[in-house]
Parts: structure tokens; C-alpha cells; sequence
């Protein structure tokens, strides 16, 4: 059974409708198909739809986020990647089911995959605990990131959470520190990694696992530092003014991509990614190509500096300061002693004189 939104009472109408002409035999008794009904009602849904989600508010588009049917991490794990090896555990405590992650092939070249997923019915969901990760989670992905990086494997992650569960067990088991690991770990990496927010990039349960060197976004996902309820509920102690505190937090994929936040947004058929999931399935597969195909003369301390230059540009260009082009401003200062020291010792000259006076200081203090 299909699910609709509020929004797409018209379009559920049609499809009601079509439904009742495509069987001959319903409740008015027996009759031929009328292809061409069919047809002319099918135009008038894909006009609707186009309609519709042309001129989606981000509140909407936070209800397209978090879909039923959308398709979750395991949909494009399974249907992108081959010879899939999932892992568990992270050494510490147990398995967080929230979260996949093992290594797969990619146009038959290695790659680390991790999905956050949600589960596509009541039982999976409530076992997926709803895609939000405990610190078991966040540190299984840690020991396979640190893996795939000593492997020289790029790593490419499906992010889609409301956040990392607020539970006392996890907060008891450091999840502020799972946390700040795995950005931490994201960020001092030296192979190519790809986030892709295919749903909801919630707060730091995404972030966690989104530093990486491009941020990719489907068309109607979202990405923000907390839900548009508990934005509202902090700021005006309403939780019903979720429209107002959506377009205000900028989390729909236009607004980021503007702010230059994220890097690229991959198109979804009208009507969202689980219209047609062929689409979408091959949208993402040419995303992942074109964005691999970037790192792969680079060295391993070129795509490193390629990450860190690029959350230390995000917001300058609205700050004080504006040179976006000079990539050296970005970079610490070296303290002017250990750039002299520096330079002094790439002279073989300057080396070998002070290897030279090292001897004879030693020699002196023998012969006494």
C-alpha cells in the first residue's frame, strides 16, 4: 500500500482512481479498460506532482525526507555495491544494528561502505532503532574507517538519522565522545570519502560520519543541526511553528548548496526518490563515479588538505574575511623558530657542518 502526505491528496485521489480503471472487474460490475482514461489521468498525476513538488516549503520537504517508503541506506547498499561484507562490533561493548558498514566493491575497485538505516517496516525499525546510532555505532565505524585508511580503501557513507539516540545507556557509554571520535577521526583521514544524505541528516548522529570530502545531498533530503520541532520548541516554546523554524535553519539541499555547505545535490524523479527508484539508483551510481574519479591521482596528503580546506572555507565568504581562492590562508602559521630550523637543516651544507661541530664538541669534552 502506498503512503501519501497531507500535501498529496490530489495525487492519491488520481492514483485511486486509476487503480479502478486498470481493474475490470470492480464494484460497477464488469467493463473493458479504458487505456485512454488511463493515460489522460496519468498526465494529470505527473502535472500534479510536478506541481506539487516545484514549489515544496521546507517544512514539506522535511515530510519528504523522512517518507515511509523512501529508499534507505540497505536499498542502496544492496543495489550498488557487490560482494557486500558486513561487519560487526566495535571491540569495546557490542553491535549497533543502526548502522551497516563493511566493505564492498564499487566498478570493481574496494571501498568501505556505511549506511545509517531505519528500517522499512515496524519490527526493523524498532531493531534499527530508527537509524539513531549509540556509541557502539559510532565506534565500529571508527575501527573500520581506521582500517580502510591503512588499506588506502575510499569510503563512502548513506547518512540518514534524526540524530544519535539521546538514551541514558548510550550517554552512560560516552556518546559525546563517539561523537567527537568520529569527526576525528573523519577529518585526519588520507583516502577519499563521500557522505551522501539520502533522508534526514540529523544533528551530530550525521555529522559524525559527514566530514568527509564531498557532501552530496538527494534533492528532497535535509541536513540540519537539530529537528525544525525541537528548533521551534527552544526558540518560541511552540512545537507546531515547525514551518517558520524550517525556513529559518536553511536545511533543505538549495539553501546548502548556496551556503556551500555541501557540494553537490543529485536530481530525484518528481514526486521523490521512491517514485522510481531505477532513477535515483542511477543518479547516485554516476554521483559516485564523477566524485571518486576527482581523488584518484591525488596523493594522500592532497586529499587531506582537500577536507580541511574545505570546512575551513564554509561561511568565510559572509564573514570578515574573503579570499576563498588563497588556499594558504586557510592553513595554520608555523612559528617563525621552526620554519628557520626547517629551512637550516634542507641544506645538506648546513648539515653536515653542524654534524662537524657536534664531533668536535665531543672530542673537547673527552680530552679534558
Amino acid at each position: 500500500m502506498k503512503n501519501y502526505l497531507n500535501f498529496e491528496t490530489d495525487v492519491k485521489n488520481l492514483e485511486l482512481e486509476i487503480d479502478k480503471l486498470k481493474d475490470p472487474y470492480n464494484q460497477d460490475g464488469l467493463s473493458e479498460v479504458d487505456t485512454k482514461k488511463i493515460s489522460e489521468s496519468q498526465k494529470e498525476i505527473d502535472n500534479k506532482l510536478q506541481e506539487i513538488y516545484s514549489n515544496l516549503d521546507p517544512w514539506q520537504t522535511t515530510l519528504v525526507a523522512r517518507h515511509e517508503d523512501r529508499p534507505k541506506a540497505k536499498f542502496f547498499i544492496d543495489n550498488l555495491f557487490e560482494d557486500f561484507i558486513p561487519l560487526s562490533g566495535d571491540r569495546f561493548y557490542g553491535e549497533d544494528k543502526s548502522v551497516l558498514a563493511g566493505f564492498a566493491k564499487f566498478n570493481d575497485k574496494s571501498v568501505l561502505v556505511i549506511g545509517q538505516e531505519k528500517g522499512d517496516s515496524l519490527e526493523s525499525r524498532i531493531e534499527r532503532n530508527f537509524g539513531m546510532m549509540r556509541p557502539e555505532g559510532y565506534r565500529k565505524t571508527i575501527r573500520l574507517m581506521k582500517l580502510a585508511n591503512k588499506f588506502n580503501i575510499p569510503i563512502i557513507s548513506f547518512i540518514d538519522t534524526p540524530g544519535a539516540y539521546p538514551g541514558v545507556g548510550a550517554e552512560e557509554r560516552g556518546q559525546a565522545e563517539a561523537i567527537a571520535k568520529s569527526i576525528e577521526c573523519c577529518m585526519s583521514l588520507n583516502v577519499p570519502t563521500l557522505a551522501i544524505v539520502i533522508g534526514e541528516g540529523g544533528s551530530g548522529g550525521a555529522i559524525a560520519l559527514a566530514s568527509s570530502n564531498k557532501v552530496i545531498m538527494l534533492e528532497n533530503a535535509i541536513y540540519s543541526v537539530i529537528s525544525p520541532e525541537g528548533c521551534a520548541t527552544i526558540l518560541w516554546r511552540d512545537p507546531k511553528r515547525t514551518l517558520e523554524a524550517a525556513k529559518a535553519m536553511k536545511l533543505s539541499s538549495k539553501d546548502l548548496l548556496e551556503l556551500k555547505v555541501i557540494d553537490e545535490i543529485i536530481p530525484e524523479p518528481i514526486g521523490g526518490a521512491h517514485r522510481d527508484r531505477d532513477l535515483i539508483l542511477d543518479n547516485v551510481r554516476r554521483s559516485i563515479e564523477k566524485n571518486l574519479s576527482e581523488f584518484f591521482n591525488m596523493s594522500g596528503e592532497e586529499i587531506f588538505n582537500h577536507r580541511k580546506n574545505k570546512f575551513l572555507t564554509i561561511g568565510r565568504s559572509k564573514g570578515f574575511v574573503n579570499q576563498l581562492d588563497d588556499s594558504s590562508t586557510l592553513s595554520m602559521k608555523e612559528n617563525k623558530v621552526n620554519i628557520f630550523i626547517k629551512n637550516f637543516f634542507r641544506s645538506k651544507l648546513n648539515l653536515i657542518t653542524v654534524i662537524g661541530l657536534i664531533v668536535l664538541l665531543g672530542y673537547l669534552v673527552f680530552s679534558l
